[in-house]
């Protein structure tokens, strides 16, 4: 039973069912869009993608080099900008001075650059992207000690450098003395047919791994001499003396693994210090010896040896190094109270304020000083050190000359409570003015220049100050860094290694030795550079001397038919021999096999 169905259109629906014009998409050339639209899913990469691709680009060269020049470019402010783990004091005057800009710099991790996580982050960056590069570059090093060389092409004519002769030795003898020739000359050679392959220059590539491999040796240096290091300063007086101990150091910075139990028993005493300096011409003032002649001693109980330290030799001691770094005076006075008795008497280490001829501040604070009454009254003297004063007509309050020619101390008076037992640290070059009155006499501030020997009385019989004479005194920093040796290795194997990948050429050479037209053995060598081959030329040259002994040049004979491959040749350096050598080579199957093409890459 079949159904037919017919569509036709009713009278009111506008339309006719004879296939009206108006209706037909045919008829009115209107193209329908019916075709259904595709969606075109792209791939993604996922989580295993993105990891591999940011570990790709991570032990790429162009990432390595911008994490190396970030790593220089974040040591700058580390030089330049004061930093809390050498020198406090001049943290807190910069963040004083620069209130703003200070607080921005603490944020930012300015005052300790190399312990800041961006800077600890470029660190980490760079040695993970070293190790990544070494890793894969390792392995591909020993598949290429492990390749045979390939054997000779067989158009041996197409090779960068090239030659050719014509012997009467057996072509087994050629190849023989050839190999033995090669392998005096350092090349791994072998036999492959009726030629020789023989390879050399593998050190290249194990130059550029040692490099790598230095630098991250010189990064674990870093971190190893950064975390067990010890460096601290102290400033010793004329006939004093130091032992390494933690209380013993004016300032203390320690890596996060050094152990202060485990400081080695050693000290020294500073007996004389030495200083002269150019007297006239354009470099005056400039010093000329400037050495501190110490005795030290190694352990507890050990004998003392007399030693010099200067600026660029330092001492070397218990795996420590003990620097000069500075010098100034010390003033030595006698301070009296209002009772008369002597409430101190020493020398005050003074600052030099300028580089050059040693104009110093200072401090003296006397804790224990009392008034005529009893009561207590304690002491502060602001200090001005001159050590060559140049008179009144000089108009100036500065030294002329670094030495003590003429020395004058100026000193100002102040009394009430330095503040020494709130428990709160002071520095002990600078005096805290709250809390303390300036004394004043007929409505004047109290201050004196004196000279050595003259006293200086405090107004109300509160007491005075004999400037007594002066000491030298000289600054040192023992520091102790135990990457310093595994540093200098890295260096020293980075030089190296670069030398190596610069200087060394890889290099393929093929002698073949087959018999000939009219019973002559044919004799062709050529040489093929991996990279620069301008020096493959004139060692192939040197290799056919060497090998002409063991097989001769035959006599050319007028009757001699040239073999196939012997065509368009030139006249080489000798009769009998044809060279070529090409700046490049030419195109053509050449001796290189598939796996030791050079491919285009990024990585290090």
């Amino acid at each position: 039973m079949s159904t037919t169905t017919n569509s036709s259109s009713s009278p009111g629906d506008g339309s006719s069912g004879s296939g009206d014009a108006g209706t037909d998409p045919g008829a009115t050339g209107h193209r329908s869009s019916a075709a259904r639209k595709e969606d075109v899913s792209l791939p993604t990469l996922g989580p295993v993608g993105w990891a591999r691709w940011f570990w790709r680009q991570l032990t790429s060269m162009r990432v390595a080099l911008m994490l190396l020049f970030l790593l220089s470019l974040g040591a700058v402010p580390g030089s330049l900008i004061p930093q809390a783990s050498t020198d406090p004091v001049k943290v807190d005057e910069f963040k004083t001075a620069h209130a703003t800009l200070g607080e921005i710099y603490d944020k930012l991790g300015m005052f300790h650059v190399y312990s800041s996580v961006w800077f600890s982050a470029v660190y980490l960056l760079l040695f993970v992207s070293l190790i990544g590069c070494i890793v894969p570059r390792a392995w591909q090093s020993v598949e290429h000690f492990r390749q045979r060389t390939p054997a000779a092409p067989r158009r041996m004519t197409r090779l960068p450098a090239y030659t050719t002769w014509r012997t009467e030795a057996h072509p087994d003898d050629v190849l023989a003395a050839a190999e033995r020739m090669l392998k005096r000359r350092c090349f791994r050679a072998r036999r492959a047919g009726s030629a020789v392959a023989a390879e050399k220059g593998y050190l290249r590539e194990a130059g550029n791994l040692v490099f790598h491999l230095a630098l991250v040796v010189i990064l674990v240096a870093i971190a190893v001499g950064s975390l067990g290091k010890s460096e601290g300063g102290k400033l010793i007086l004329e006939g004093d003396g130091f032992g390494n101990s933690r209380a013993q150091y004016d300032d203390f910075d320690s890596g996060a693994f050094f152990d202060t139990g485990s400081m080695k028993p050693f000290g020294f005493t500073l007996h004389k210090f030495v200083a002269a300096y150019e007297r006239s011409g354009p470099q005056k003032g400039t010093p000329r010896v400037f050495r501190a002649d110490i005795s030290y001693f190694l352990g507890a109980g050990g004998a003392e040896r007399k030693a010099s330290i200067e600026v660029n030799e330092p001492l070397d001691i218990a795996d420590s190094k003990v620097y000069l770094i500075s010098h100034g005076y010390a003033p030595t006075v006698t301070v009296k109270d209002g009772r008369g008795k002597v409430v101190y008497r020493g020398s005050v280490p003074f600052l030099p304020q300028d580089a050059k001829n040693f104009t110093s501040t200072g401090v003296v604070k006397v804790p224990g000083a009392k008034a005529k009454d009893g009561r207590p009254n304690q002491l502060g003297f602001q200090g001005f050190f001159i050590p060559t004063y140049g008179g009144t007509g000089s108009g100036t309050m500065f030294s002329q000359f670094p030495t003590l020619d003429n020395p004058r101390m100026v000193l100002t008076a102040f009394h009430g409570n330095l503040g020494l037992g709130s428990g709160l640290p002071q520095n002990v070059y600078q005096l805290k003015m709250k809390g303390l009155t300036q004394y004043k006499a007929h409505g004047r501030a109290v201050a004196q220049m004196l000279r050595p020997g003259e006293t200086m009385t405090l107004p109300a019989g509160d007491g005075s100050i004999t400037f007594d004479g002066v000491k030298p005194w000289a600054g040192f920093q023992i520091s102790h860094k135990p990457g310093n040796g595994l540093a200098l290795t890295g260096g020293l194997a980075a030089l190296f290694g670069v030398a190596g990948s610069l200087l060394i050429q890889r290099r393929r050479v093929w002698v073949r030795a087959e018999r000939g037209n009219e019973g002559v053995t044919v004799v062709e060598i050529g040489g093929l550079g991996r990279s620069d081959a301008a020096r493959i030329p004139q060692e192939l040259a040197d290799l056919a001397r060497k090998l002409e002994p063991d097989a001769p040049i035959a006599p050319a004979t007028g009757s001699r038919t040239a073999p196939a491959h012997d065509t368009d040749t030139r006249s080489g350096p000798h009769p009998g021999r044809r060279t070529e050598a090409r700046s490049r080579p030419t195109p053509g199957p050449g001796p290189t096999s598939s796996q030791d093409r050079a491919q285009p890459t990024d990585r290090m």
